[in-house]
């Protein structure tokens, strides 16, 4: 319960400020150039600063303290952007709150994945809880943005922002990390442990590419149905239905990780990720998109799972925050590029372009299947096993 709460508050934190935080841009009467640039470079200081951070975390006794400095130095960004309304200002304390909370998540990912490792908890049925506060939350600010509009957001942000030291706070307390000397590699250079695996690399940035054929629908999704004639509750809904049909996998997760592999799932999740993409520019009506959205189910959590499970079989415990932040990287910039690329196919082809994310999807998983085809045969260790399925 203590993971699952170290979990709930930073992602529900998310889901104010990603929905949102564009909101209370626009009510600072900031131009389309100015919002897209204090969104753009904070995303930029986020993905370099999580794996740092998370190469921090491994070297202290104690990775939850991690979770204080972040969430406490967060807080006070949170709160100087209460009395901030010009450029300048907001993207500077908007850059320094994307690098001290940049690592919260994947630490709290970290900590979890060593309960799995050592209690043989379902890293599924913890991460749910993130999810579930990230819908909590983003139903809560439309409702308070619809009563007081975009100003309210610093407001609710540094409640939010003060939860994440309450989870850090409640967050399991691990100690030292433990070493499994059994663990083996393809490519692996001495001394590098983790960070010198070849195929480990190879399975985060393939399920990143993959991750990455969702960015035009984040981008242009609501555009697009918009487009196709449907209201703003219709659009909605279709936004839930992805959010609700990952957290239905995430709650049975332990069922479904005893009866697939990592590889299976990862394979499966880029597999249907091809055909929900190629599938999405043709008019399918309101229940043919509900279909669709469902299928977030597997191009998103699938995946997820997958991974992390594997991250469970090839890191020792004193690199997982350090993989975590180096997976979030990953993750971080194959979106970017993915979401610039985005807007151009989009503006030049419109609904059209939603196919060409199949490929990335493609991408994805042709790079997951050369990783297992790297990874060596059973060598009496954790994590060295090819799964043929």
């Amino acid at each position: 319960m203590r993971c699952a709460l170290a979990y709930a508050a930073p992602i529900g934190v998310n889901g104010i400020m990603l929905p949102y935080f564009p909101v209370w841009l626009n009510s600072l009467h900031f131009s389309e150039f100015e919002i897209g640039i204090v969104l753009a470079i904070p995303l930029i200081v986020r993905i370099i600063a999580a794996p740092v951070v998370g190469a921090i975390a491994d070297r202290l006794q104690e990775r939850s303290r991690v979770l204080f400095w972040s969430g406490g130095l967060s807080l006070l960004t949170a709160v100087a952007l209460y009395s901030a309304t010009e450029f300048w200002p907001v993207l500077l304390i908007y850059c320094l709150q994307a690098a001290v909370f940049a690592a919260y998540v994947p630490v709290v990912d970290s900590i979890a994945v060593s309960g799995v490792r050592r209690w043989g908890f379902e890293y599924g049925s913890l991460r749910v809880w993130g999810s579930v506060g990230f819908v909590v939350m983003s139903l809560l600010m439309g409702q308070l943005i619809g009563l007081w509009g975009g100003r309210v957001l610093p407001a609710v942000a540094i409640i939010a922002f003060a939860t994440t030291l309450l989870a850090a706070y409640v967050a399991p307390r691990l100690g030292p990390a433990r070493r499994n000397t059994s663990l083996g590699g393809v490519g692996r250079f001495k001394g590098l442990g983790a960070w010198g695996r070849i195929d480990l690399h190879l399975i985060m940035i393939g399920a990143s590419i993959a991750q990455a054929s969702h960015a035009m629908f984040y981008a242009f999704g609501a555009i697009h149905w918009q487009d196709e004639g449907f209201g703003g509750t219709q659009i909605g809904i279709l936004w839930s239905t992805a959010v609700i049909a990952e957290i239905l996998v995430f709650f049975a997760s332990g069922i479904i990780a005893r009866r697939l592999s990592p590889w299976t799932l990862m394979r499966f999740g880029c597999a249907v990720a091809v055909l929900r993409w190629v599938l999405f520019p043709i008019p399918l009506g309101f229940w043919g998109y509900f279909l669709l959205q469902s299928m977030h189910a597997f191009t998103f959590t699938f995946l997820h799972i997958g991974v992390q499970h594997k991250l469970v079989e090839m890191v020792q415990e004193d690199q997982e925050s350090s993989m975590q932040g180096a997976y979030f990287f990953y993750n971080g910039a194959f979106l970017a590029l993915a979401t610039f690329g985005s807007g151009i196919l989009y503006r030049q082809y419109g609904a059209a372009s939603f196919a060409v994310m199949a490929l990335a999807a493609v991408a994805g998983l042709l790079t997951i299947a050369l990783a297992a085809r790297l990874q060596p045969q059973r060598s009496g260790g954790g994590g060295n096993t090819v799964d043929p399925s």
